[in-house]
């Protein structure tokens, strides 16, 4: 009975994953399973077979931060880092489904990831600043660049 956390840490050394309760409340072990947040203490490996896997590892392949990445660090989202790549997996679900998330939002969204150190405003205001580098991003590309 090999939880999906402990294949991804210990079998595929993406050690990026954290394992906090192994209970489902603290969220910092939240990865995506065929594109939906979950938290892979509760998934069993073989559960997640045949599924499509992202980790945080998956945010900054090439090793240049990602919108989202980058808001947490403007933003001061992040202090100790426990959390944040439980977090910032499930802000990507939150944007991928709500690109203009009110506060309410992105409260309800993180509910299941707990910080013990943040108060979760420098959060809150990060995941506003990340969804406006998104729409920006995504804006940008729609618009084809101007030839001179």
């Amino acid at each position: 009975r090999l939880l999906l956390v402990h294949y991804l840490r210990d079998v595929l050394e993406l050690t990026g994953t954290h394992i906090g309760c192994e209970t489902g409340l603290c969220g910092a072990c939240t990865v995506h399973l065929d594109g939906e947040a979950v938290k892979s203490c509760m998934v069993l490996a073989a559960q997640a077979n045949g599924c499509a896997i992202r980790t945080v590892e998956d945010l900054a392949p090439n090793g240049s931060l990602d919108a989202v990445q980058r808001a947490f660090q403007e933003q001061h989202g992040l202090q100790c880092g426990f959390c944040t790549p439980g977090i910032l997996m499930t802000v990507h679900d939150l944007l991928r489904r709500s690109p203009e998330p009110s506060e309410e939002d992105i409260r309800r969204a993180l509910s299941g990831n707990l910080c013990r150190c943040t108060g979760y405003q420098s959060i809150v205001a990060a995941v506003h600043d990340a969804a406006s580098k998104l729409r920006a991003e995504k804006h940008a590309k729609a618009s084809p660049a101007k030839k001179r």
